[in-house]
């Protein structure tokens, strides 16, 4: 928009305009509309003689410029420069490559409003982009144009050079009010009429009225102003603009009864005209100054554009609309830079009222509402394009966060682990949900808490879901333990994917000529041959630095196409989300048409595939695209590891994975925020949530947060895993262990009976009997020691069931503290929610600040069975370790491939220290077994199996799905927990 400014005079003989440092005489003997450009001035009317001798009426208009700085707009455009660059150079002191862009959005493509644009900006230093729609362009066109420059980060002033009825509610709602630099929106209009424009922008073009009407001598306080003919926006914005500094306002239409009379009345007026209307110069007093604002705002017929543009090009006015445009521009970059700095929480807890006795985990769970998960993402400093929605109550978070806090200190890191458990689990992830409600909602510190997503298998198997329980849950429980937002499925697709590419090239390699291969692997297209980006690395994997498909000799060309897997020797299986045992070993290719070309393999649980250790252990779309490409999915005949890459199937799986790398933001139940991201099989991967979660949770929650993170199983396998890989891989190390414990599990270590998934605890879990207590307490000491391996100082959080007794309890902590716990706390949670662990949060806090010595267990240049060694001794108690000649001849490929400098990840039960799981306690005296070694070159590690590893659950004879319905009318989940 640009401001014109006309002023008529009442006069019916010969007349002359005089503006500053110009006389215009006008023979006008009629009542015409003459337009002058010029500041605001009042209009004064004098007799004058001509130099003809004849009496002329002299119309002056005296402006008030400041002293030395010539005409009144040069004044005001040259202090808003000024102010403008000082602005954006303060800014730019700390973020130096930044140039706030004006995006103009016109219909046609007139350049005048450009170059005036243009010009303000360079004077500034600002950035200006035209994009030019066809003049007949549609709604939904401006709407589009609009949303992509909403995201566009290079953008902070979104300007509509459009004709007013392009200007449309949704089109002008459609831009962010942060970018709505000419005030066109509802949210900055309605700042306007508030008074409240200091997060909002009013419009330029009634900022250049005020503007020029508040640097005259007269005050405004108390006079009238007329505008006739304004509409949407820009009225009520100047009406309420000139309001707010003390001026009447009235508002008229062109056909409103008694107008000459109310604008006889007015200072000032300012008008729109409408087809040929305008002021009779009757209509006007002396003194009055009117204000045109026709050329300011576009007409409907496109040919008059051009010509106003030019007109007002020249004018005052523009350049001061355009500089007063510009400093928006300067101001909503300002704004947008601190927007992406660290943003204190403003986190409101939601209230638990615990009930007594305690009701089943998704009664709890239904009767708490939680935040709307954009509201959770506000409260915590999210960004409202870093949220991408799944529903009200869970939402993907993006990885650019981590780019934009990128300089902000990490909080707190603190890891829960526990003690070798029962096959009924501990309550680690309970202990976690409720140490990050006490600190959040109790001690009012920022925490965050970082979860695996739990497998379908254990859901409907047996063990149930893994949101927590009682009043330490994560919420909704249903959705937590339901498809969440499908990351499973993901994984499951793009390893399956990756399965059907190996038994597709296998069959096709083995029934086709080199030449053949050739040409479906590099066909012609529309005449066409050339190579995809993918298969250029692989020719120059192979030494083969050509690009033209046609200058590959037959040698090359054998190289090019075949990979020459071995069936016998393909490493990669199938997935699935559920225990089924009868795919633990099947055949595939035994129909007709696969040629006879069967051979025997095997599915695993989706949760052991490498794709989702390589998920929760990356740091980025780049690294994990490289890391899918390294995978290795079986050895050709001639020994060599045969890739992903090789296969060309590494894009795809980018792709497929691209949401999955996101971390899922949801809630506590007391309304304090998760992440749960990935969910690596335990027993055969690392068994720990995301490097992302751990890394977006450290930065979100500022320097004196802290970030709860839990490790699968006891400390002798989720916790060894989480120092030795993840932290390798993360570079972060934690600063306290917190190590949870049960009287229930020590007593089964002290000599207890079995317990049973499904069936009664035997009385020796429900009675008193504290020797079993202090027999398995040598478990507990054993997990403290294998803790202080790596340097950190370690809490014991004894989770209380209702059947414990005071006395087990308090013997339990005080051995903790004998055996070298920093502290040993009761914890309440499952019970009391938040409230029930504050001891621990009180505690973490304490330790936590204290310096620890991390160290890792082995060093990457030891050898495989050195590294093995270390863990089986130093970690298990086992006296050494035997070798398999199939893990032998494996260490020895391996070595040869490359790959022993890689960090080891046992697979091992999870029911023992040992690997025999009825071995309770602490075992001691006994051989560990390696009967298979395999690799993750992709996730980056080796993977030594102990023992009868099974990487693929069963069902029991009850199931968990006995209990799990739907009621078709109210769509409510029935019998989950």
């Amino acid at each position: 928009m640009r401001l014109s400014v006309a002023f008529r005079h009442a006069h019916r003989s010969h007349a002359s305009i005089r503006r500053p440092g110009a006389d215009v005489k006008v023979l006008n003997p009629e009542n015409r509309f003459i337009p002058v450009k010029s500041a605001v001035s009042y209009l004064q009317v004098r007799e004058a003689s001509s130099t003809s001798g004849t009496t002329e009426t002299l119309v002056s208009f005296k402006s008030h410029p400041r002293k030395n700085d010539g005409p009144l707009y040069e004044s005001a455009v040259g202090g808003i420069v000024q102010r403008s660059r000082e602005e954006l150079k303060a800014i730019r002191e700390t973020n130096p490559g930044l140039k706030p862009t004006l995006a103009i959005i016109q219909a046609g493509e007139d350049d005048s409003l450009l170059e005036v644009n243009k010009k303000m900006a360079g004077k500034i230093g600002l950035n200006v982009m035209q994009i030019c729609l066809p003049h007949q362009c549609r709604e939904e066109e401006v709407i589009e144009e609009i949303l992509r420059l909403n995201e566009d980060s290079r953008v902070h002033g979104i300007f509509l050079h459009l004709p007013q009825s392009f200007l449309s509610k949704s089109v002008r709602n459609a831009i962010k009010p942060q970018k709505d630099v000419d005030g066109v929106s509802d949210l900055n209009v309605g700042r306007v009429v508030l008074g409240d424009q200091r997060h909002g922008f009013a419009s330029p073009v009634a900022g250049a009225v005020l503007e020029m009407l508040a640097r005259h001598d007269a005050p405004l306080v108390g006079k009238m102003a007329v505008l006739l003919g304004l509409e949407g926006p820009l009225k009520v914005t100047l009406q309420f603009l000139l309001q707010n500094n003390g001026m009447m306002v009235q508002t008229r239409q062109w056909s409103s009864k008694h107008l000459q009379k109310q604008i006889l009345d007015s200072d000032v007026v300012v008008f729109l005209e409408t087809g040929h209307k305008g002021l009779p110069p009757t209509w006007l007093r002396p003194g009055v100054a009117v204000i045109n604002l026709s050329s300011a705002l576009m007409e409907e017929q496109p040919d008059s554009w051009e010509h106003r543009a030019e007109a007002e090009s020249s004018a005052g006015v523009g350049p001061l609309s355009a500089v007063l445009r510009m400093q928006h521009v300067v101001r909503s970059s300002r704004r947008w830079i601190q927007e992406q700095q660290y943003q204190p929480w403003r986190l409101r807890p939601l209230k638990l009222q615990p009930l007594s006795p305690v009701p089943s985990d998704i009664e709890i769970s239904r009767a708490q509402t939680p935040k709307p998960i954009s509201q959770l993402a506000q409260e915590i400093g999210l960004l409202p394009e870093e949220l991408e929605a799944y529903g009200n109550t869970k939402a993907k978070v993006h990885l650019s966060l981590l780019n934009r806090l990128q300089h902000q200190p990490n909080g707190k890191y603190v890891l829960v682990a526990g003690i070798t458990p029962t096959p009924l689990g501990e309550g680690k992830s309970t202990v976690t949900i409720g140490l990050v409600q006490a600190l959040s909602a109790h001690l009012k510190l920022n925490s965050f808490a970082c979860l695996r997503q739990p497998s379908q298998g254990p859901t409907f198997g047996v063990k149930g879901g893994a949101a927590g329980g009682g009043y330490a849950q994560v919420i909704p429980m249903e959705e937590f333990n339901l498809h969440l937002t499908g990351d499973i499925h993901a994984i499951t697709a793009a390893n399956n994917l990756v399965a059907a590419a190996i038994d597709a090239r296998i069959l096709h390699e083995a029934t086709q000529s080199d030449r053949a291969l050739y040409s479906r692997l590099v066909p012609s297209v529309n005449g066409v041959r050339c190579f995809s980006p993918i298969q250029m690395a692989r020719l120059q994997r192979l030494g083969i630095n050509k690009s033209d498909p046609s200058d590959l000799t037959p040698e090359e060309i054998r190289a090019f196409v075949r990979l020459d897997l071995d069936p016998e020797k393909v490493t990669w299986q199938r997935v699935v989300d559920t225990n089924d045992r009868f795919l633990r070993k099947i055949t595939v290719g035994q129909a007709n048409t696969e040629k006879g070309h069967a051979r025997q393999t095997q599915f695993d649980i989706a949760v052991a595939s490498e794709i989702m250790a390589i998920l929760a252990l990356t740091d980025g779309l780049g690294d994990m695209r490289a890391r899918l490409g390294r995978m290795v999915v079986g050895s050709s005949r001639n020994g060599q590891p045969i890739t992903a890459d090789d296969l060309g199937v590494t894009g795809a799986l980018a792709v497929l994975m691209k949401d999955a790398i996101k971390p899922t933001l949801m809630q506590t139940l007391e309304g304090t925020p998760v992440f749960v991201h990935a969910g690596p099989f335990a027993n055969i991967a690392h068994g720990n949530s995301s490097v992302l979660a751990d890394k977006l949770a450290l930065k979100l929650v500022g320097e004196e947060g802290y970030v709860v993170t839990e490790a699968g199983f006891g400390a002798d396998i989720g916790m060894e895993k989480f120092f030795n890989i993840k932290c390798r891989t993360s570079g972060l190390t934690p600063d306290v262990v917190v190590l949870v414990a049960t009287v229930r599990a020590l007593k089964m270590h002290g000599g207890g009976p079995n317990v049973t998934a499904g069936v009664p605890l035997p009385k020796e879990y429900i009675n008193e009997n504290l020797q079993l207590v202090a027999d398995g307490c040598s478990n507990l000491k054993k997990q403290i020691q294998i803790t202080h391996l790596f340097g950190v100082p370690v809490i014991v959080a004894l989770n209380v069931f209702k059947t414990d007794t005071q006395a087990e309890i308090d013997m339990v902590c005080r051995i903790a503290e004998a055996s070298g716990a920093s502290a040993a706390v009761q914890c309440h949670h499952w019970s009391r929610g938040g409230w029930g662990s504050v001891e621990l949060a009180h505690a973490v806090k304490k330790v936590a600040s204290q310096k620890n010595h991390f160290q890792f267990l082995y060093n990457l240049q030891d050898s495989i069975v050195e590294k093995i060694r270390s863990i089986a001794q130093k970690v298990y108690g086992a006296d050494d370790i035997e070798l398999s000649p199939e893990a032998q001849a494996k260490i020895d490929y391996y070595n040869q491939q490359g790959f022993s400098a890689l960090p080891i990840c046992m697979a091992k039960t999870h029911l023992s220290l040992s690997h025999m799981p009825e071995k309770k306690g602490v075992p001691t005296g006994f051989i560990l077994p390696i009967r298979d070694i395999r690799a993750s070159i992709g996730a980056g590690f080796i993977y030594p199996l102990v023992g009868t590893m099974s990487t693929m659950p069963g069902l029991p004879t009850r199931p968990c799905f006995y209990d799990i319905d739907l009621d078709p009318v109210t769509e409510e989940i029935k019998g989950l927990f």
